[in-house]
């Protein structure tokens, strides 16, 4: 109803039907039904209709002076509105993941706040999923698919998973050439999963290890310390241990067999449109990856 009144006021303002859909970019055929469609829903003719003009009808003048600074002024914080989401600067809200942000998306934080210094960005770290409407955060970073139907999701891109160990701990361990030989080994793990999909990327050949953990955590950050403290192998996302890879201080294991990807998505709430703000973090993010991984 309020697209109405707000039609009705353009048309007192405008002079008339015509002017008015011109002004609106609208056929006059339309704006002639919406405003009898008014009309009829508060039981009151607001305008005497001729030929050449419109005039108010005393309802129609007591309607225009009650609506027409209340319409002027959601007008106009509709554009400011729209001229902050087109900016690249003012707040931005976002939810990530506290050990991939700590780690392989640091870098990318860092150059991003650099490059945009206008945007107040506003980075709150949990491995917690926080509700992202409660929380009115503009965006949220996640690590793979969610179950939500509320949310809109964009893939930013999608990260391999590897066996990893130490030189001193696969010295001093038996030999492992094929994923059955995982048997003879303490394998440190997340809670999440207890099952390992494993795909060889030569041959295409998949294997299901069932996981007896040595040690678990619910933070893949735990499990590759102590993979880096020499007390076993783990299956972990490259982004996890990619520093360590080129340092060395890890070595890959298997090197042809490969865990499921984990892909890393963009999410949102589907009622709400993405600033240019958020947009340009969620490309930002993409190239990052792609680069890098």
């Amino acid at each position: 109803m309020i697209d109405d009144i707000a039609l009705f006021i353009q048309i007192v303002k405008q002079g008339g039907l015509s002017n008015a859909a011109e002004s609106l970019s609208l056929p006059t055929a339309t704006v002639s039904r919406r405003l009898q469609r008014l009309e009829q829903r508060l039981g009151e003719q607001l305008l005497n209709r001729s030929a050449r003009q419109c005039t108010l009808t005393q309802a129609g003048e007591v309607y225009f002076q009650s609506y027409v600074e209340l319409i002027e002024q959601f007008e106009q914080t509709h554009r400011q509105l729209n001229d902050q989401k087109a900016q690249l600067s003012g707040k931005l809200k976002v939810l990530a993941p506290l050990n991939i942000s700590h780690g392989f998306l640091k870098p990318m934080w860092l150059a991003f706040t650099k490059q945009y210094p206008d945007i107040q960005l506003e980075l709150l770290l949990n491995n917690q999923l926080e509700d992202l409407s409660k929380s009115q955060a503009d965006i949220a970073i996640r690590v793979g698919p969610q179950a939500d139907s509320m949310l809109h999701q964009k893939k930013l891109g999608s990260v391999d998973t590897l066996f990893v160990s130490t030189k001193a701990y696969l010295n001093s361990a038996s030999a492992i050439e094929e994923p059955a030989d995982l048997k003879q080994h303490r394998l440190i793990g997340t809670t999440l999963r207890n099952k390992w999909q494993l795909t060889n990327t030569q041959t295409n050949a998949t294997y299901t290890h069932m996981c007896r953990f040595a040690t678990t955590f619910n933070d893949t950050g735990f499990v590759k310390y102590l993979v880096c403290d020499e007390q076993g192998i783990a299956l972990l996302p490259r982004f996890e241990v990619i520093d360590e890879l080129k340092s060395q201080q890890l070595v890959q294991v298997l090197p042809h067999w490969r865990g499921e990807n984990r892909d890393i998505y963009a999410i949102w709430p589907s009622a709400r449109l993405l600033s240019k703000k958020a947009v340009c973090l969620k490309q930002f993010i993409t190239d990052y990856i792609a680069e890098k991984l």
